[in-house]
């Protein structure tokens, strides 16, 4: 007797069950992480590369960093991989920030999607600072030398819809830190799904970044002339070392949110809330929580809060906004702007530009 087949549609739902399946094993896994991770003394200052930390992309800040599940563009290369497969098209991006203590920070990326093979990206993360003089204790005024210092980060992506409600995605990260004449290297992905619910269009995300190796300093400032018996005379005091430093986790951070579109119903409006856990390993716990108000897919209101009940916390409140221009076809040039609180630090501004295609 032969088995019977099933029919395609069939197979698709039961393919769909098992995504579901999947995502909430992702979600039970990421809880997992983060029981791992409280149970451990975990401070700021404690990992390599925090620069990986500062969020990128005007459209995010400005809605509080709420935004893991409402990646649908070239910034899910920083927020969500898995935005990657939500894009209808092609997109650039490009985002600069002048950060506290005259740092900046640039993020660049493309991001091409080709259809049933899934979508592609690259991406790049600097953050520099001006030069500085160096100082010993002889000469606390300067040597006369001067230095650079900065961090930057290089990787590519790959996201899949594996059903029309879920996403998966991947990153893939090159990562250097320098200053004067000494650097650290590391390598890590950043992993996330979206799924979109039967429930009214419900978006759920979770994303964990950074996972990868330790870094650990090096270089020709480390060299050093030692003594290595200096109770013995005649010996050699000039003996070539290098100093030992110790190796650091990057900073690894486990993002888990939903968001919604509650005027969905009507064709010219879109309001979208947005709500985060985030748990960095280097930092405590915290919500962020944002919305989004659109006109015609052009005109853009956003507004936020980062870093909800995180005590001692910097971040506060956000805004911003963004213009949306189409030209022919997929053709668009994109605009966002974002104020955001720093407390003491008084407030960072972040600006973006980006072109789908």
């Amino acid at each position: 007797m032969r088995g019977a087949t099933a029919p395609p549609f069939e197979i698709g739902k039961l393919l769909e069950v098992d995504m579901k399946k999947l995502f909430f094993l992702i979600l039970i896994c990421s809880l997992v992480v983060t029981v791992s991770f409280a149970q451990n003394v975990t401070k700021v200052g404690t990992t390599a590369a925090p620069f990986l930390n500062v969020g990128q992309g005007a459209r995010a800040i400005a809605m509080g960093g709420a935004y893991v599940s409402m990646v649908n563009d070239a910034t899910a290369l920083y927020w969500n991989p898995a935005g990657l497969a939500l894009m209808q098209g092609n997109e650039a991006v490009f985002n600069h920030s002048e950060w506290i203590a005259d740092i900046n920070f640039d993020f660049a990326g493309i991001a091409v999607n080709l259809g049933g093979l899934g979508s592609f990206g690259l991406f790049a993360n600097f953050m520099t600072m001006g030069e500085m003089d160096v100082t010993t204790e002889l000469y606390p005024e300067g040597t006369g030398q001067r230095f650079n210092a900065g961090s930057y980060a290089m990787g590519a992506s790959y996201a899949r819809a594996l059903t029309d409600r879920f996403a998966l995605g991947v990153n893939v990260k090159y990562v250097h830190e320098y200053i004067l004449n000494s650097a650290s290297n590391g390598v890590c992905i950043d992993i996330g799904t979206v799924f979109t619910t039967q429930f009214r269009g419900l978006r759920l995300g979770a994303s964990i970044s950074n996972f990868g190796t330790k870094m650990r300093m090096s270089g020709r400032d480390l060299l050093v002339q030692h003594d290595i018996d200096p109770l013995r005379e005649g010996n050699n005091d000039r003996i070539n070392a290098n100093l030992g430093t110790d190796a650091y986790d990057l900073p690894l951070n486990l993002r888990v949110g939903m968001s919604y579109n509650v005027l969905q119903d009507l064709k010219q409006h879109a309001l979208w809330v947005a709500v985060d856990a985030v748990h960095p390993s280097d930092n405590v716990e915290a919500v962020n929580i944002g919305g989004e108000y659109a006109f015609q897919d052009m005109f853009f209101l956003r507004g936020g809060y980062a870093s909800l009940f995180a005590e001692d916390a910097e971040q506060g409140m956000t805004l911003g906004g963004g213009l949306k221009y189409g030209f022919g076809g997929r053709m668009a040039l994109k605009m966002d702007y974002a104020y955001e609180a720093f407390g003491r630090f008084d407030y960072v501004q972040k600006f973006t530009l980006g072109m789908a295609f």
